[in-house]
C-alpha cells in the first residue's frame, strides 16, 4: 500500500521536524538544554494510521519562569522603564516593525495551524490574516486614542491632561483553538499600551510561535516580550505566587483562571482580562426560516468541530417545528465532508486532542442511558482521530451534555412549548456570553431581545454566534468573561486613565508652556500623530 504522504500536497508535507530549542527572555533567544515534550499531530502522514511527530518544545519550570518574570519586572522598572515611558509614536513603530516581520511568516504559521490543531486550510489562512488585520486596526485605534488625548481639559479652575497609562506586568495565556488570533488579541494591546509581558503558548498550537520568536526579539526593547514553554502549573503558578503580576490575561477555562488568581498574594491588586467558557444556546421560534436556521446552526455548532467558546452548544427548538428541523438538520450533518485540513471542501477535520473522541463518547453514553437518541445515521461513529458529530434528542437537564461545555462534535437539542423554558434555563446557567435567536415576528422578537440582552452580551438575530468582527465588543456575563476584548476595548482593558492636573494660575501656566515647548516629557505632550 502506498504512503498517504503522496496524497498530501507537497507544500503541506512535514519534511523537517521543528525541535524548538530557544526561548525568549530579556531580549535574548536563549538556548534550552533541559527536558523536552514531543509534539504530535493526530493527523497521520501514512496510509496506516499513526500520529505524526512534528517536533518538540522545552519543558520548563520555576527557574525559567522566574527569569522571564524578572526580565518583565526589570523592563517595566516601576513605570520608569524604556517601554512604559516611550513616546506613543515610537511604540507604534516597534509594533509596525513586528507585524511586517510576522507577515513574512504566513506560509509557515498556516501550515503549523493545520498540523497542530487540525484547522482547515481556509480557516487557518483566515486566522492568520485576521490576526494581522487586528494588529493594524489596534495601531490605528491607538493613534486615535492618543490624538483624543493630545489636549487639556479645564473644570472648576483646574486643568487636566488625561491619557491612558500601562498597568505593569502582564501574564498572558492563550487558548489552543485560536492559538494565534485569540492569544494575540491579548498580547498585542497589552504590549502597545506600554505593559511588559510574560507569554506562554497553549497546550496545542505551540510550534507555530517558533517562526515568530525572532520577530518579537528584534522588534521590541529587551524584557518587553518574554516567551516561555511548558505546563501552566509548572510555569504560570510560580509567577503568580510572587505577587509581581499586575494583569492576568487568559482565554481558556474558569477553573484555570480561578486557580491562578488564588495563587496571587494580593488578588485585590490583580486586573483580570478573561475570556472563558460558554454554553451558547440557539433558540428557534416556530416562524423561523428553516433553510437559513439550519445552515446557521450547522455553522454555529460544527465550525472547527465545535471547538470554539462562541460555538452553539445547545439548541432549543419549538415543538411545532421539531420533527422537520431534526430530520433536515441530521441529514445536513451527515452530508458534511470529513478530511484533512488541506482537503478541498473539508468541513470536519481531525480533533487535536487525542482524548477528545473518548470524552465525546462518554457524553453520548450518559445521554443515551437517560433517554436521548442519536438522530443522525453517522452520529458517534469513530475513527482513529475523530468521532462523527452526534445530533442528540431529547436532551434533559440531568445529562452531562446539558451541563458541560462539550467543546467538540456533539449537538444537544431540547424542545420547548413555552419560551419561558429556555429563558429560565439561560437565567440559571453559569454562563452568559451569546445567544442565537431565530424567528421573524417582530412583536415576538422585541420582548425576547430585551430580555436576552440582559442575560448575555451579544444577541445574534437569525445568525450563529461568533466573535468577530474584532471591532465589536467581545465579553460575557457570569463565568464567561471578565473585561472586554475588541480592538477598541482591549486597549482600555490593558491600561488605566492617568493624568496631570494643575490649578489655573500664572506659575502653573508658565511651567506647562515651558514643558510643552521643551518636548522633554513623553506623557505631557500635545503632539498629534497623523
Amino acid at each position: 500500500m502506498k504512503k498517504a504522504t503522496l496524497e498530501i500536497p507537497e507544500e503541506f508535507q512535514i519534511k523537517e521536524q521543528i525541535h524548538q530549542q530557544e526561548y525568549l527572555v530579556n531580549g535574548e533567544l536563549k538556548k534550552w538544554n533541559g527536558n523536552i515534550t514531543e509534539v504530535f499531530s493526530t493527523i497521520s502522514s501514512t496510509a496506516e494510521y499513526a500520529p505524526t511527530l512534528l517536533g518538540s518544545i522545552p519543558d520548563m519550570g520555576e527557574p525559567e519562569a522566574m527569569d522571564a518574570l524578572d526580565a518583565a519586572v526589570g523592563a517595566y522598572n516601576q513605570g520608569q522603564g524604556v517601554w512604559p515611558t516611550m513616546k506613543v509614536k515610537d511604540r507604534i513603530e516597534c509594533m509596525e516593525a513586528f507585524v511586517k516581520k510576522m507577515e513574512a511568516k504566513r506560509e509557515e504559521v498556516v501550515k503549523l495551524l493545520m498540523w497542530e490543531i487540525g484547522k482547515s486550510l481556509p480557516d487557518s489562512q483566515k486566522e492568520f490574516d485576521r490576526t494581522v488585520e487586528y494588529i493594524y486596526d489596534t495601531i490605528e485605534d491607538y493613534k486615535q486614542l492618543d490624538r483624543d488625548s493630545a489636549k487639556f481639559q479645564k473644570h472648576d479652575g483646574v486643568y487636566a491632561h488625561i491619557r491612558r497609562g500601562p498597568l505593569g506586568v502582564v501574564l498572558c495565556l492563550g487558548p489552543y483553538n485560536y492559538p494565534l488570533n485569540e492569544t494575540f488579541a491579548l498580547l498585542i494591546p497589552a504590549i502597545i499600551m506600554g505593559n511588559t509581558t510574560v507569554f506562554k503558548p497553549a497546550k496545542h498550537g505551540v510550534l507555530l510561535i517558533t517562526p515568530l520568536l525572532e520577530a518579537f526579539q528584534s522588534s521590541f526593547p529587551k524584557g518587553v516580550v518574554n516567551i516561555l514553554f511548558g505546563r501552566g502549573r509548572a510555569v504560570a503558578a510560580p509567577i503568580m505566587k510572587t505577587g509581581k503580576v499586575d494583569v492576568l490575561a487568559l482565554i481558556g477555562n474558569s477553573k484555570s483562571a480561578n486557580a491562578l488568581q488564588d495563587q496571587h498574594p494580593k488578588s485585590n491588586r490583580l486586573r483580570l482580562v478573561l475570556g472563558l467558557e460558554a454554553k451558547n444556546p440557539a433558540i428557534i421560534l416556530p416562524d423561523a426560516d428553516l433553510d437559513l436556521t439550519i445552515n446557521e446552526c450547522l455553522a454555529g455548532t460544527l465550525s472547527f468541530n465545535g471547538q470554539r467558546c462562541t460555538a452553539l452548544k445547545v439548541v432549543y427548538i419549538h415543538e411545532d417545528i421539531k420533527d422537520e428541523f431534526l430530520k433536515r438538520f441530521s441529514e445536513k450533518v451527515d452530508a458534511l465532508k470529513f478530511g484533512n485540513p488541506w482537503d478541498d471542501g473539508a468541513k470536519l477535520t481531525p480533533l487535536p486532542e487525542p482524548g477528545k473522541p473518548a470524552y465525546i463518547q462518554e457524553l453520548l453514553d450518559d445521554a443515551k442511558t437517560k433517554g436521548a437518541r442519536v438522530k443522525n445515521k453517522k452520529g458517534g461513529k469513530q475513527s482513529d482521530n475523530y468521532i462523527w458529530p452526534a445530533v442528540l434528542y431529547p436532551v434533559t437537564k440531568d445529562m452531562r451534555v446539558y451541563e458541560e461545555e462539550q467543546f467538540g462534535p456533539i449537538i444537544p437539542i431540547l424542545s420547548f412549548k413555552d419560551i419561558e423554558e429556555p429563558l429560565n434555563d439561560m437565567a440559571e446557567s453559569n454562563y452568559g456570553q451569546q445567544v442565537s435567536l431565530f424567528g421573524k415576528d417582530v412583536y415576538t422578537l422585541s420582548p425576547l431581545i430585551d430580555t436576552l440582552a440582559n442575560l448575555v452580551c451579544r444577541v445574534n438575530l437569525n445568525s450563529s454566534c461568533q466573535r468577530g468582527p474584532d471591532v465589536y465588543p467581545f465579553t460575557g456575563r457570569k463565568d464567561s468573561a471578565q473585561s472586554t476584548l475588541s480592538v477598541h476595548d482591549a486597549l482600555r482593558s490593558f491600561s488605566v486613565r492617568t493624568f496631570v492636573a494643575f490649578k489655573d494660575n500664572e506659575l502653573n501656566n508658565e511651567t506647562i508652556e515651558q514643558l510643552l515647548e521643551a518636548k522633554v516629557s513623553n506623557f505631557l505632550s500635545t503632539d498629534y500623530i497623523l
